[in-house]
């Protein structure tokens, strides 16, 4: 009996690593959430700010109503359970119907500082959920600020509140109470007053009459139960749908009382992606003893991951984790993602370090997740982090009076 020949053509293919060329570099400059605040400083007569975005006019009263989790895509989706921000995508980005984007990576910590700094996570430095400390070698959570580390030397710049209200602008931020002397609050959103309110509603309401309070005003407001819901229920939950609805009716709200010669933008830090609940869609770093060779520590979260090598194993790192995750991640070393300006133009010296050895950005819905060092990030059903349109885009819609 003759045998079957086998030739290579008999053997399914090799996975072909993604090349970090075709990462979606966020806007950095002239459309990313870095650009918007100096931008509307610019309009304010701020001294030292220039337009960046350049579709935005100017308003003498300004509002910033950030949704946190509400990405452009989750709300193009959800026309039903959001009518009022549906009806405002065509306003999105000074009427041009374009989103913008988020920045690198896409998560809370490293947006509000863009937003508040008007800089880059290169330069301001919050540049993941969790970096390590380059003076300690501990891994800082930079959301909840663990452990705890002086805010004014890990994030030096001056925020751009601070700065209009050195300028003569009215500048207030109605929060939750909780936020008010948080150190991510001091390093990325203070500046002039804060109003602590319990509800959104009362925020809607407080920051109306703030803007209408004085001549030349900047007002910014956030809401974080979209990204909540998200996280604990996925994005295609009736838990999330609600909320949504919920948010979709807190910025009608505002927008029916904003005052004369008024700008309010509805924006976002992130937008967010359900990944399954099985083990092709979950990867877990803490059983993977292939990806856990010559790591020292895991930082960033599931979809953008910080992987800080043992001294002397980068090289070896950087390929066994392209070769394992290449397919479905983009793998770059530190000087590869600095180049592709995955955290903006420029990278003070003080961030080099936080930066991992290797940097990986999750492609596919997957992530790679720590069940043991991070078992409650691990239970999530919405994650966020990468650079994908579902994560990485977000609204800029427009209200003005």
């Amino acid at each position: 009996m003759v045998q079957p020949t086998t030739t290579a053509s008999a053997w399914p293919d090799e996975p072909v690593p993604l090349s970090i060329d075709t990462a979606p570099v966020p806007a950095y400059g002239d459309g990313s959430l870095a650009d918007l605040l100096p931008t509307l400083a610019a309009g304010l007569g701020v001294p030292g700010f220039e337009p960046r975005i350049a579709e935005l006019t100017p308003a003498d009263r300004v509002c910033v109503f950030l949704i946190d989790g509400l990405g452009w895509e989750q709300v193009k989706a959800h026309p039903a359970e959001a009518p009022f921000l549906a009806s405002l995508l065509d306003s999105s980005r000074g009427g041009t119907g374009r989103p913008l984007t988020s920045g690198f990576p896409a998560t809370t910590a490293t947006s509000l500082a863009s937003v508040g700094t008007g800089l880059p996570p290169g330069s301001h430095g919050l540049a993941g959920y969790t970096v390590r400390d380059p003076d300690t070698g501990e891994l800082m959570n930079q959301l909840r600020w663990r452990p705890w580390t002086p805010p004014r030397v890990w994030q030096p710049y001056p925020t751009v509140f601070q700065l209009a209200d050195a300028a003569g602008v009215r500048t207030s931020q109605v929060s939750s109470p909780a936020f008010q002397d948080t150190p991510l609050t001091k390093v990325a959103l203070s500046g002039g007053t804060f109003h602590g309110r319990l509800s959104g509603e009362e925020r809607m309401d407080f920051a109306a009459r703030q803007l209408a309070g004085a001549d030349r005003a900047l007002v910014y407001t956030y809401y974080s139960e979209v990204d909540g819901a998200g996280h604990r229920f996925g994005v295609d939950s009736d838990a999330w749908r609600g909320q949504l609805m919920h948010a979709d009716q807190l910025v009608q709200r505002l927008a029916e009382q904003l005052p004369a010669r008024s700008a309010l933008y509805v924006t976002a830090d992130h937008g967010m992606v359900d990944i399954p609940f099985d083990e092709e869609s979950r990867i877990d770093f803490d059983e993977d003893w292939e990806l856990r060779a010559g790591v020292a520590l895991l930082g960033g979260e599931g979809r953008a991951r910080h992987v800080y090598a043992v001294p002397g194993a980068e090289a070896d790192v950087l390929a066994v984790w392209r070769e394992v995750l290449g397919d479905r991640f983009w793998v770059a070393g530190r000087e590869e993602a600095i180049d592709a300006g995955w955290f903006g133009p420029h990278i003070d010296e003080r961030v080099l370090g936080r930066i991992g050895d290797v940097v990986a950005a999750a492609h596919d819905d997957v992530a790679l997740t720590a069940s043991l060092a991070e078992p409650h990030e691990s239970a999530m059903a919405g994650m966020h982090g990468s650079m994908t349109p579902a994560e990485q885009l977000v609204p800029l819609l427009e209200v003005r009076t």
